[in-house]
């Protein structure tokens, strides 16, 4: 058991490198080059288009997430401690915005479509907060959301034959044109997580 913690939390400190490296890239990579004002604007995007369904079975798409901010955590129902805790966190922010967080999209969506079915996720989401929306799909459509966002997801095999889920711990900002923003890290300091959401609003 303590080696399985060692060997998860080393893996969270990977995909917390992988994260921050990305976000460097993205910022080097969006500079604009050339002079004369004929510069080329290169960009690593985050985010796009997707279709998924909500907890209820209904189409969602990112046109559902227009005109608000969004706060989007990429996870699944089995698993052990990082969502939950997210989860619970996200609960604790939208306690603290009290009317300000109908001015934003709350959103929990599955790396684990084999396991977590509408009726799954929905239940697994509404012990925390119902205005997060929970959402999942096909293989082949969560395998789309997750290369449109860049998440990093990989399924681990276990001993006992069961699997569990790797993924990207970081909750993902978007603004009110489903825009990436930046992202509140796993295990920030609530007040620092309020800033950025109280910015996030503020930008709209």
């Amino acid at each position: 058991m303590q080696l399985n913690k060692v060997i998860r939390y080393s893996a969270w400190g990977l995909i917390a490198v992988l994260a921050i490296a990305l976000l460097v890239i993205t910022v080097k990579d969006s500079s604009i080059l050339g002079s004369g004002g004929k510069g080329l604007q290169q960009e690593v995007l985050i985010g796009g288009d997707f279709d998924l369904v909500d907890g209820k079975g209904q189409p969602f798409t990112q046109v559902n997430l227009q005109g608000k901010p969004t706060l989007m955590f990429f996870g699944f129902t089995y698993c052990p401690d990082v969502c939950p805790t997210t989860l619970s966190e996200m609960q604790g922010w939208i306690e603290e915005l009290g009317a300000d967080a109908d001015k934003l999209n709350f959103v929990f969506v599955s790396v684990d479509p084999t396991r977590d079915t509408p009726d799954v996720i929905s239940d697994y989401v509404a012990a925390f907060d119902p205005r997060v929306v929970p959402l999942t799909g096909s293989e082949t459509q969560v395998a789309h959301v997750i290369k449109t966002y860049r998440v990093f997801a990989r399924k681990v095999e276990l001993e006992d034959g069961d699997y569990t889920m790797d993924h990207t711990a970081a909750v993902y900002m978007l603004n009110g044109k489903n825009q990436f923003t930046g992202t509140i890290g796993y295990g920030v300091t609530h007040e620092e997580a309020m800033q950025k959401i109280r910015r996030l609003i503020d930008k709209g």
